[in-house]
C-alpha cells in the first residue's frame, strides 16, 4: 500500500517569504491568530505567496458496522441509508452547511447495506453491504480494506483532475465512533476508556454496554495476536466508510490538495493515513474540536490546533463546512489585506 501514494513534506522554500507577507499586513504581529497559521499552511501546500482556493468538495463517505447490531450505538443500523436518502434530497445539517458556502456535496457509499440504486450526488463504491462484527471477527478482510483505500483514492484523483484543490471530509455510519474509537486506542495508546464517548447519545446505561463491548473487541483482537499496525489496526475495527477517507486523505495530499477535516470520526481516519505518511498532516486544516472524549487523543496525537469549538458531535462534516469560511478568510486576508508600505501605515514608533 506504501508504494501507491507519493507524500512529502511541503517544500519550506517560501516559509519565510509567507511568514513575512503576513507579519507586514496592517495589524500587530500574530494578531489574526489562527488564521495566520491557516493561511501560511495552505500557501506552503500551494507553493504560493497567492493561494486560491478551487471548486470545493465536501465528500460524505457512508458505511455500515457489522457491530451496530450488537448495541454499540444509540440507533438501529437502519439510520445509516434513511441518513444517506436525506443527504441525496438535501435535508441534513450537512447540505445547509455546504450550501450556504458554495461547497459542492457528494455521498460515497464505502458499504452501506442498502441498495440506492443510481443517484445524482450518489457515488457507488460499495465494498460490501456493511463489515463484519468484530466483536467476532475481524471488521473487514485486508482485500476489501485495500479496496476501500483505492477507491478513496481514485475518487479524489477524479476531483484533482477536475480542477478541485480543497476538499473536506465527512462520515455516516451507525456505530462507526465506536470504531474510532477502537482505532484511536490501539494508535496512540490513550486507554480505551478514554477515547469512548456517546456517539449518538447513549445514557449511562448504553454507555456501559459499548464500553463493554470495545473491551470485548479488543481483547480477542489481542488473543489472537493482534498489533498496532494502521493497516491491520483499521482493517480489524474500522468501517469502510473510514477505510475509503484514510485513501482519499492520501491521494489528496499527493495531489496538493488542503483537506478540510472533521471530527472525531475523519480524524480516526486522519490518524490512520499519518501512521502511514506521516507527512500527511501538513496538508491538513483541522476544523474542530468534538466533544467526543476521544477526538482531544486524536488531536493530541497529531499535534492539531483546530479552528472551532462549537460542541458540536453530529458528524456528516458539518464541522468542516462550519469552517471553510474561516479557511477562505485565511487565504483572503492574505491576498487582500493591505500591507503597512501600501498603505502608507507606520508599524515603528
Amino acid at each position: 500500500m506504501h508504494s501507491k501514494f507519493n507524500i512529502t513534506v511541503p517544500d519550506q522554500g517560501l516559509a519565510a517569504a509567507l511568514q513575512n507577507k503576513i507579519d507586514r499586513k496592517t495589524k500587530p504581529l500574530g494578531a489574526l491568530g489562527q488564521l495566520e497559521a491557516a493561511a501560511k499552511t495552505i500557501g506552503l501546500i500551494q507553493k504560493s505567496l497567492t493561494p486560491q482556493l478551487k471548486q470545493p468538495q465536501m465528500l460524505v463517505f457512508a458505511g455500515d458496522h457489522g457491530a451496530a447490531k450488537a448495541g454499540v450505538s444509540a440507533f438501529p443500523q437502519e439510520v445509516s441509508w434513511q441518513m444517506v436518502e436525506n443527504f441525496l434530497a438535501g435535508g441534513a445539517a450537512i447540505n445547509v452547511f455546504a450550501r450556504q458556502n458554495g461547497m459542492a456535496l457528494s455521498v460515497v457509499d464505502a458499504g452501506v447495506a442498502h441498495d440506492f440504486g443510481r443517484r445524482p450526488q450518489l457515488i457507488d463504491a460499495k465494498v460490501a453491504k456493511g463489515t463484519a462484527n468484530y466483536l467476532e471477527e475481524p471488521a473487514m478482510t485486508v482485500a476489501q480494506c485495500e479496496a476501500a483505500i483505492a477507491s478513496g483514492a481514485e475518487i479524489v484523483r477524479g476531483l484533482a483532475a477536475g480542477g478541485c484543490n480543497v476538499v473536506g471530509f465527512g462520515e455516516m455510519g451507525i456505530g462507526n465512533t465506536a470504531a474510532a474509537s477502537l482505532i484511536t486506542h490501539c494508535l496512540t495508546g490513550i486507554s480505551l476508556a478514554e477515547c469512548i464517548g456517546r456517539g449518538s447519545g447513549l445514557d449511562d446505561v448504553g454507555l456501559s454496554r459499548k464500553q463493554a463491548l470495545l473491551d470485548q473487541a479488543l481483547t480477542r483482537y489481542r488473543a489472537n495476536g493482534g498489533g498496532d499496525a494502521p493497516l491491520a489496526v483499521l482493517a480489524e475495527f474500522g468501517g469502510f466508510e473510514i477505510a475509503m477517507m484514510v485513501g482519499a486523505m492520501l491521494a489528496a495530499a499527493e495531489a496538493g490538495m488542503v483537506l478540510l477535516i472533521d471530527g472525531f470520526i475523519v480524524s480516526s481516519a486522519t490518524l490512520v493515513a499519518a501512521r502511514l505518511f506521516p507527512a500527511l498532516t501538513h496538508y491538513c486544516v483541522f476544523c474542530h474540536h468534538s466533544v467526543e472524549p476521544g477526538h482531544v487523543a486524536v488531536l493530541r496525537a497529531l499535534g492539531a490546533k483546530p479552528l472551532l469549538d462549537l460542541g458540536l458531535r453530529l458528524g456528516e462534516g458539518t464541522g468542516a463546512a462550519l469552517a471553510y469560511p474561516l479557511v477562505q478568510a485565511s487565504v483572503n486576508f492574505l491576498n487582500q489585506m493591505a500591507s503597512f508600505e501600501s498603505a502608507g501605515v507606520a508599524d515603528k514608533v
